[in-house]
């Protein structure tokens, strides 16, 4: 019986062997009798000899059918490998093959490397666009940018948590929330794992999440989505300045890991200078004046691309924010509710804000001024409040966007190509 394998496995010690290789079919050439079959798996084209007989079996197959071909592994002359092909020296001899599922034509959208199709067809028919190897691509990288994210923490001690994604009252104040109804109350989607993750720091010491979040923001932009995978962290006794420096290590780990497993990936995306960042640290008074902003406002998207004029490529910490630009959990300079600065940091990575994070407030009567100071009800926020009253340590984090840090990574020019099935304002489906 034939071992299966998949077409990025085989080699030329596998010559003679007798495989079985399973795919969706790329292309099929007929030349005379025979044929000459592409079949691609998720790692990669493989080319398939096809005898006359099989020639004529396959010949009403059409593009992105299921195939699976047993058969012998040769190697292929030098002269025989076409440069149009990225299938190299291997070549497999077709005994028998059999198409499984026959796909239907025309494709609604292209499945080519070069496309025309736009965006928002492709994501109308996301399953068939994922057929592509440039978006497969993407999604291998974003694998590795999780898997990294998650190996860095635990291997310095954190806890993985699991927030709830259901709340009571908005987490960071505000109105951009989505309501639902749970059962006889009304219900909001997370926008944040912020007060859970602070409550379990306070008692754990560490922890580290990936979990979905949801904005209702009615921006219509190539960076932003309602719906996002977000990674935080929350650590006790921490400060901002040490909890920004562990953003830099953590950043430099995953670019590392990127640059380590992907390296065909960053080829077929055509990433050519991605490199280790190292950490810029700005009060955000000396960042403003650097870019001739306005004092006491948030830095536009242009004010980043022109911040990260001066320091391409790195992880630039605009840090110190205005208490009254951060939300209210932010712990305001010298715990003085009154002071114009905090301990809130933004993190601007490849011409975009990737974070933002700081000290957060753990004393309870400091916690319920800020809140009043935002317009907010402290009743709302009671069980968060209590939390902090019986023993609760300084404590110091933040999130990252995970489909915004691979769209930096793979330089992609829309957020939409780097959520697998994103939704908008205008997109609940697939």
């Amino acid at each position: 019986m034939s071992r299966t394998h998949t077409c990025g496995e085989l080699t030329k010690h596998n010559a003679g062997q007798t495989i079985t290789l399973s795919g969706w079919l790329e292309s099929l050439r007929v030349q005379g009798k025979i044929g000459f079959l592409l079949l691609r798996d998720i790692t990669g084209v493989t080319q398939i000899f096809l005898n006359p007989a099989l020639t004529t079996k396959l010949k009403e197959a059409t593009r992105e059918s299921i195939i699976i071909v047993e058969g012998i592994v040769n190697i292929r002359p030098a002269n025989q490998i076409r440069n149009d092909i990225s299938t190299g020296e291997i070549e497999i001899a077709a005994n028998t093959a059999e198409i499984t599922n026959l796909a239907e034509t025309p494709l609604p959208v292209e499945v080519d490397e070069i496309i025309t199709t736009h965006l928002d067809k492709r994501l109308d028919y996301r399953f068939l666009d994922m057929h592509r190897q440039r978006t497969q691509a993407i999604f291998q990288i974003q694998n590795v940018i999780a898997h990294a994210f998650r190996e860095y923490f635990y291997q310095h001690g954190y806890i993985e948590m699991q927030p709830p994604c259901v709340i009571s009252a908005a987490s960071e104040g505000g109105t951009d929330l989505f309501s639902v109804k749970y059962f006889e109350k009304n219900a909001y989607l997370a926008q944040s794992p912020q007060l859970y993750k602070q409550m379990l720091a306070c008692s754990m010491g560490k922890t580290v999440t990936i979990t979905p979040v949801w904005r209702a923001e009615k921006h219509n932009t190539p960076r932003h989505i309602n719906e996002i995978r977000q990674m935080d962290i929350e650590v006790a006794f921490m400060n901002q300045m040490e909890v920004m420096q562990e953003q830099e290590r953590c950043l430099q780990f995953i670019i590392s890991e990127v640059l380590e497993h992907c390296s065909a990936e960053l080829d077929l995306l055509d990433i050519k200078n991605l490199k280790i960042p190292v950490g810029v640290y700005l009060h955000y008074d000396d960042a403003v004046k650097k870019i001739n902003g306005t004092p006491g406002e948030d830095l536009t998207p242009e004010q980043e691309r022109q911040l990260c004029t001066f320091y391409p490529g790195d992880l630039i910490f605009v840090h110190s924010w205005p208490a009254n630009i951060k939300p209210f959990y932010i712990m305001p300079k010298d715990q003085n509710a009154d002071a114009e600065y905090s301990e809130g940091f933004d993190a601007i990575y490849g011409s975009m804000e990737i974070s933002s994070g700081g000290q957060r407030i753990h004393l309870p009567d400091l916690l319920i001024k800020r809140i009043k100071m935002k317009g907010l009800n402290p009743a709302s926020f009671k069980t968060y409040i209590d939390s902090f009253r019986y023993g609760a340590p300084p404590h110091a984090g933040w999130s990252i966007g995970l489909e915004r840090l691979t769209q930096i990574i793979c330089g992609l020019d829309n957020i939409k190509e780097a959520t697998m099935f994103p939704r908008d304002r205008d997109r609940l489906t697939p």
